[in-house]
């Protein structure tokens, strides 16, 4: 009987495993289901293809702006069963960045991310700097709070350009004499269209987009105000990428500091040592 009681002991010790391990499947198969079931009905991504505009109406500065990258999509979310909320939107990051401009034979100032320069990190968060990790929050995003008992069905968008403004004048001088002769840029971007569970902070990586900006401009600095600057080639950007294969989001694309706290403003002389002119907000 012993032998019997113990044998009894184990065929349940093993139905209450098989049960349990059940019921984890069970969870686990619920979950994959819902995250495959989200889906993406279109995507589309572009670059405006007009030429960068140059404005010269500053005798500070030339400002110039690049046309617009532009990504929306149509998402499809199924029911929510539970008591959580899924956020939809856009992540970016800027993988590779040269910005300079140069001042003849005085040397040049240079936009600079240290970290992604030293290659610390593979990509930096492009975020407002508010809504971490996300693009933005009001057309870049849209949240959607559980139980539900209907599919979600929404568009997202979002859009993004350069405007900047360089001197005309060397910027660690006390001259306001025109030196600059031309500006070099080009900066590569990763943007991520993902859902994430802020309940349990699953993250799901629904496309993957790839773009780059790229341009060239040329200053005489001896003619007039209003007809010192031409753009170089190209005249039209490269056309965004829609990978078919999504790229994995890398952690310092999540977290701050952003691009834009993080950049510091370099002077590189022809000779004698860099100077910092704009140090980061953001230090490391």
């Amino acid at each position: 009987m012993p032998h019997l009681a113990q044998g009894c002991r184990s065929i349940l010790g093993i139905a209450l495993e098989s049960y349990a391990m059940g019921c984890i499947q069970s969870i686990s198969c619920k979950s994959k289901v819902f995250r495959e079931s989200i889906a993406v009905i279109e995507v589309k991504a572009s670059i405006d293809p007009v030429p960068t505009n140059i404005d010269e109406s500053s005798s500070v500065v030339l400002r110039y702006r690049t046309p617009h990258f532009r990504a929306s999509a149509q998402v499809l979310i199924p029911p929510i069963p539970k008591k959580e909320t899924w956020i939809v939107g856009w992540i970016q990051a800027c993988g590779h960045m040269e910005f300079y401009n140069h001042y003849g034979e005085q040397g040049m100032s240079s936009w600079e991310l240290p970290d992604l320069l030293d290659g610390k990190i593979q990509a930096i968060s492009d975020s407002d700097g508010v809504n971490y990790p996300w693009y933005g929050n009001t057309t870049e995003t849209c949240t959607i709070v559980g139980p539900t008992r209907k599919e979600s069905k929404f568009n997202i968008s979002m859009n993004d350009n350069f405007y900047p403004s360089v001197t005309w004048a060397v910027p660690v001088s006390e001259s306001n004499v025109t030196k600059l002769t031309s500006i070099y840029r080009d900066q590569s971007f990763t943007t991520w269209l993902v859902a994430m569970n802020t309940t349990t902070n699953e993250t799901v990586t629904l496309q993957t987009i790839k773009w780059r900006m790229k341009l060239g401009i040329e200053v005489n600095p001896s003619r007039p105000l209003g007809q010192r600057a031409k753009l170089q080639e190209p005249s039209a950007q490269e056309q965004p990428q829609v990978l078919s294969r999504n790229e994995p989001i890398p952690p310092s694309a999540l977290v701050k500091p952003n691009a834009n706290d993080a950049q510091v403003l370099m002077w590189r002389p022809k000779d004698g040592p860099p100077l910092v002119v704009i140090p980061p907000k953001h230090r490391s």
